[in-house]
């Protein structure tokens, strides 16, 4: 069996800077947190995720395609049956698939069980909820209609299971758009579905104060984030020194498979610790050709958008530059509104300063320059 998640979508409901599926989740994204529920389950051998177009490689796709239990991301339709159907094809060779919206990032392993089962039980079925509240059938024009009888009626939730030989003729037969989940397509198509009891922790992200209900139950999440992030490099390459954005001539360079900007590098370290994300090697392979003398600025603007597609900004840095030599005091503002200009903060929002090691060890022997720098983030959506 495969899993389908489905996070395609705009978030248009949702509104704000990023798709709400990419945003922190007390740690992590969204979508990585509803990739983990279909993964844990031992009936499911990997799963497949359906992306935005644009998304499909670029670095968050990449990243995506990165997460333990991933095997394959595919990039989705312009309605939500299609993107389904899109991700259903990649999962062709599994008999079973489970199809999950990456806005449920919290389907509990029991909920999972439940729908695993009777899906190889019976070929399809999916968790619902009895509604609670009257239902009322409203015109355009705004006024009821009908009272729906609501002792027949169930909220659906995901993941939704069925064999995928059934679901992709059931998708495929489908008009664009006709349905909103794999159960529609295939009632449609004259297949029985079954169900199974729904979990009313199993929250659709839809709002704002949604994400919030589930950052406090899953974590106590205020907004709040700190990095850290270090680097360091030996003198001894051949191309010139540049700090910070800023290069100094005459002095000697430091040895790297970019630019070697050790400022840099530990800020950039410091923005994605804060955020969650993998360090700048997973993000850069210093094996790869592609950031042979890499300039390190636009590497931190390539950072700084990530972090901001998680949903953070950052509010403050502060780096401490270890060094014997050169003397870096005199550049420190020139350093400081390269700094401002890349991470789009005011220049008093940034603490940078420099010390000696006194002769003690290998940087105080001047054998290279070290950096240090920590980073506060906050919710984009905080003042």
């Amino acid at each position: 069996m495969l899993g389908v998640v489905v996070a395609a979508g705009g978030g248009v409901r949702f509104g704000g800077p990023a798709p709400k599926q990419f945003l922190d989740l007390c740690g992590c994204s969204v979508v990585e947190r509803a990739i983990r529920c279909l993964n844990g389950h031992p009936a499911v051998d990997g799963v497949v995720v359906v992306l935005d177009r644009s998304e499909i490689g670029s670095e968050t796709g990449a990243l995506i395609l990165g997460l333990d239990g991933v095997v394959d991301v595919v990039a989705g339709g312009t309605t939500r049956a299609e993107s389904s159907l899109n991700g259903v094809r990649a999962a062709a060779g599994a008999v079973h698939v489970l199809v999950h919206d990456a806005a449920r990032p919290a389907a509990s392993p029991e909920l999972v069980d439940r729908v695993v089962q009777a899906t190889l039980q019976h070929g399809a079925a999916i968790p619902v909820l009895p509604v609670s509240d009257t239902i009322k059938e409203v015109s355009p024009s705004g006024t009821v209609l009908n009272t729906p009888d609501r002792s027949r009626l169930s909220a659906a939730q995901t993941p939704q299971g069925a064999r995928t030989d059934w679901l992709i003729e059931a998708l495929e037969a489908s008009p664009s758009g006709s349905v909103t989940d794999e159960a529609g397509a295939l009632e449609a198509a004259g297949r029985t579905v079954y169900v199974v009891a729904g979990d009313r922790e199993n929250i659709k992200i839809t709002t704002r104060e949604d994400l919030e209900i589930l950052r406090r139950r899953l974590g106590g999440d205020d907004g709040m984030r700190i990095g850290s992030g270090y680097d360091v490099h030996r003198f001894g390459g051949e191309q010139p020194l540049v700090l910070a954005g800023v290069p100094f001539p005459g002095e000697a360079g430091l040895l790297g498979h970019s630019d070697a900007d050790v400022v840099l590098h530990a800020v950039m370290d410091a923005l994605l610790g804060g955020a969650g994300l993998h360090d700048i090697g997973q993000h850069f392979p210093p094996a790869d050709p592609a950031y042979k003398g890499a300039d390190s600025a636009a590497l931190t603007r390539t950072v700084l958008d990530l972090v901001k597609r998680t949903g953070y900004r950052v509010v403050n840095v502060d780096i401490t530059v270890l060094a014997e030599r050169p003397r870096i005091g005199p550049r420190l503002g020139e350093m400081k509104a390269v700094l401002s200009s890349l991470l789009d903060l005011e220049s008093s929002r940034i603490g940078l300063k420099a010390t000696t090691l006194e002769g003690i060890g290998a940087l105080g022997r001047s054998e290279g320059i070290g950096c240090q720098a920590v980073a506060l983030l906050a919710r984009r959506d905080l003042p």
